[in-house]
């Protein structure tokens, strides 16, 4: 954030080509499958205005969260009209989110009036930030407790979170300690813990020091909630929602969705403030790889065929072999297992891409290269970062993936459409040829 602040023209620009991909209005999803316990609705205001990191996480947000109110039966609305604030009730939306910003003044008075009437509250990242609290002292000091922005982490970075609060709703399900997605980290004039109103739910883990990658913005020490709750509210707080970026390129580097854990929070978040019961998602229908675009968060025990967007070719293991060093290549979909992939967590948000072929072997760069133009092979897992993988949500089903070794990403060689082209790891760039939808598999 207070680097951003300080940028220079070519933030300016990545940011201007940046708010371009962000489509105003309306995104609208009604439930499908729905169980009567998990019937509720989300209104999600955002800007889409400032930083490029904020808009592509709104734009994320408007695929991810549509796809899971798919799955757990509610129903989520997104709108960049501000001024809604000032006529909904609890008993039209159950649950209003700030995605990327706090509201306009003149629609404070009826936030705070909804609030106080049951409504319920989900707020990102942007959402808390301020340098003086007293422009809005009941949201600030009071709701959320913070208090001022103090100083923030850079550049942004994934953390192991400590579960603070076990037997909260929120946390069903989580461990001692998550891995996040990637961020910006925040921190606050107030200290959290001195505010008996305040149930912090997760906090950065000491093991995760230090916190940053630039040494004059990165924290060595300190305590940092994450994650929290007003306990005279019905609302929950998340201080992540900032994605890394390629400024250069407007690029993503990272999905604020890439961890399971973060998204099992999410969900269930969602779930107790729009009062519905712990749910499973509706199950998904069987599909060939040739099929549309799965929907929703990438299962770690589904199978998928991952399909080109440059070419409608599957990722292949060349002759359904799965010794080591099989070049993975793309070929014209059969819907075999030669063609289906699983993407089992790692940490960080990376994942192991398994073959189905034979579980233990895994899309591998080989000799772990950092050079454009390396081949992908099969290889037995061992844990290496060229065996790991960040999915990267693009939106509409899509996904780049990017190497943990090497932050270059999965690529079909010159565009090529062909069958049998063994594909490599490039320079991210944003082209059709590292862009892949996911097709549920039998």
């Amino acid at each position: 954030m207070i680097k951003k602040l300080l940028g220079g023209t070519r933030r300016k620009v990545a940011l201007g080509l940046a708010i371009l991909c962000v489509a105003a209005g309306i995104v609208t999803v009604p439930a499908i499958g729905a169980q009567a316990a998990t019937s509720f609705k989300v209104l999600a205001f955002y800007s889409g205005t400032y930083d490029a990191a904020h808009i592509d996480f709104d734009k994320e947000a408007n695929v991810w969260f549509p796809q899971t109110a798919a799955q757990y039966g509610f129903q989520w609305e997104s709108t960049t009209d501000w001024n809604r604030l000032n006529s909904i009730t609890p008993s039209q939306y159950q649950v209003v989110m700030f995605l990327d910003d706090v509201p306009p003044a003149n629609t404070r008075t009826a936030f705070q009036q909804y609030m106080q009437s049951g409504g319920a509250w989900m707020g990102f990242h942007v959402s808390a930030f301020n340098t003086d609290p007293s422009s809005w002292s009941w949201y600030f000091n009071t709701f959320l407790g913070t208090g001022a922005f103090v100083s923030n982490s850079w550049g942004p970075t994934s953390e192991t979170l400590k579960i603070e609060d076990r037997n909260h709703p929120t946390t069903q399900g989580l461990g001692a300690t998550i891995t996040s997605s990637v961020s910006e980290w925040y921190s606050w004039s107030r200290d959290l813990r001195t505010n008996p109103d305040i149930d912090i739910l997760a906090s950065i883990d000491q093991s995760s020091f230090p916190v940053g990658t630039d040494p004059n913005q990165t924290w060595y020490s300190g305590y940092f909630p994450i994650m929290w709750t007003n306990r005279n509210y019905k609302m929950v707080y998340a201080n992540f929602g900032h994605n890394a970026m390629n400024y250069d390129t407007n690029t993503r580097l990272s999905s604020t969705f890439a961890s399971p854990d973060q998204n099992r929070f999410l969900i269930n978040s969602l779930l107790w403030l729009g009062g519905g019961a712990p749910a499973s998602p509706s199950p998904s229908a069987s599909v060939s790889p040739s099929a549309p675009a799965s929907t929703g968060p990438i299962s770690p025990t589904a199978w998928y065929g991952v399909v080109s967007k440059n070419s409608a070719k599957c990722v292949d293991a060349r002759a359904a072999a799965s010794a080591n060093g099989t070049p993975v290549q793309q070929y014209t979909c059969n819907g075999t297992t030669a063609q289906q992939y699983q993407f089992q967590p790692t940490s960080g948000g990376y994942v192991r891409i398994n073959s189905r072929l034979d579980s233990g072997q895994v899309i591998d760069v080989t000799n772990v290269s950092t050079a454009d133009r390396a081949p992908l092979q099969l290889w037995r897992y061992g844990n290496g970062n060229n065996q790991q993988w960040q999915p990267v949500a693009e939106g509409g089903g899509y996904y780049h993936f990017v190497s943990r070794n090497s932050g270059k990403c999965l690529d079909i060689p010159g565009a090529s459409t062909s069958d049998s082209v063994q594909l490599q790891q490039y320079a991210c760039n944003g082209t059709a040829a590292q862009s892949f939808r996911l097709a549920i598999a039998p």
